[in-house]
């Protein structure tokens, strides 16, 4: 099998040669290629090379279009820091919706006018005309609690979750309505999956992402399957709270990170949702020894077999030694889930 029949097989469930392989990589990948990551970030030639290159070294099953959380706001007129090998970064003192009236003025963006947006859709189109067909494209959107963040200032919405949930509405239904719009355009350019980015919702505790959370982040990932692509549904932090609502909102893959736990997430969620992660990305990735690393995963993949694919709890760190990069391969290639 190749990467793609390998994860379009455990996405249909059905057999597979080994476990797939599919860490989040991008300044890890950038600097793999020797390309500083403002140009990685906002030159779409460059990702798809840097991409392509780590893929290859390292065996990954699939190329990512992801490269920092700020392309859609970027295009509704958000400020936006950038660096020379750093990610981009929201100018928060200066969000777009400081005054959350501005909201009634923005408009849907059209993700092809847009010049960060559009740069991630030239991406998956190289990615489509290079390697489709081989490896799975990754897509990726922002999910509503982050790109709300994102607009409003991470401690302004998790205040009007108290102050003014009828604004969060209005604001998170605009913000499914871009994100489709976005994520209908990666899938037409060539993508299989979109990753969807909700790592705020991690912040603000069971109820409100319940309540406020949970029916927004199901209609976009409805949305995205009407469209005929897969969902992997990545949130950061201590998720242990939330499993329970996290399998019920129909990503076809959930990104654990390292907090949470594999075996309370397979106990939550069931047998059927397949789980990617979690061993820490740092403490163990980064700063362990490939016998560790392999250990770990085992740990893992014990907790969530068979339907399991190989990663780090979030990105692969920049600095992350090759031969534990190749560990992480390794132990892929050596565990088959039906066996």
């Amino acid at each position: 099998m190749n990467g793609y029949e390998r994860m379009k097989a455990m996405l249909e469930g059905r057999p597979v040669d080994r476990l797939p392989f599919t860490p989040i990589t991008m300044m890890f990948a950038a600097d793999q290629r020797g390309i500083p990551y403002g140009e990685y970030a906002t030159d779409y030639r460059k990702l798809v090379d840097a991409q392509l290159y780590t893929a290859e070294k390292f065996g990954f099953d699939s190329v990512m279009s992801i490269s920092d959380p700020a392309r859609e706001a970027a295009d509704l007129g958000a400020a936006v820091c950038f660096f020379p090998n750093q990610p981009p970064a929201l100018d928060e003192s200066h969000s777009l919706l400081l005054d959350k009236k501005k909201l009634l003025e923005l408009k849907v963006p059209d993700p092809w006018s847009g010049r960060r947006m559009r740069d991630r859709l030239e991406a998956i189109r190289l990615f489509r005309e290079k390697v489709g067909g081989q490896l799975f494209v990754e897509g990726w959107v922002e999910g509503p609690m982050a790109e709300s963040a994102d607009l409003r200032g991470i401690n302004r919405i998790m205040t009007d979750l108290y102050d003014d949930p009828a604004f969060v509405r209005d604001l998170f239904e605009f913000v499914v309505e871009m994100e489709t719009r976005f994520a209908y355009a990666q899938i037409e350019a060539g993508a299989n999956l979109i990753g969807i980015g909700d790592s705020a919702a991690s912040l603000i505790g069971p109820r409100f992402y319940r309540e406020f959370v949970v029916p927004y982040e199901k209609r976009l990932i409805d949305n995205i399957h009407q469209k005929g692509a897969w969902v992997r549904l990545h949130i950061c932090g201590r998720t242990g709270p939330i499993l329970a609502d996290m399998g019920q909102v129909g990503a076809d893959i959930i990104d654990l990170d390292f907090p949470a736990s594999m075996a309370e997430a397979r106990q939550k969620m069931g047998p059927r949702q397949i789980l990617c992660g979690n061993i820490d990305p740092v403490r163990v990735l980064r700063d362990g020894t490939p016998e560790q690393i392999k250990a770990e995963l085992e740990h893992c993949y014990q907790a969530a077999a068979p339907h399991y694919i190989v990663a780090a709890g979030c990105e692969v760190p920049r600095d992350t030694p090759e031969a534990n990069m190749k560990a992480m391969l390794e132990f892929a290639r050596t565990h088959r889930p039906y066996e």
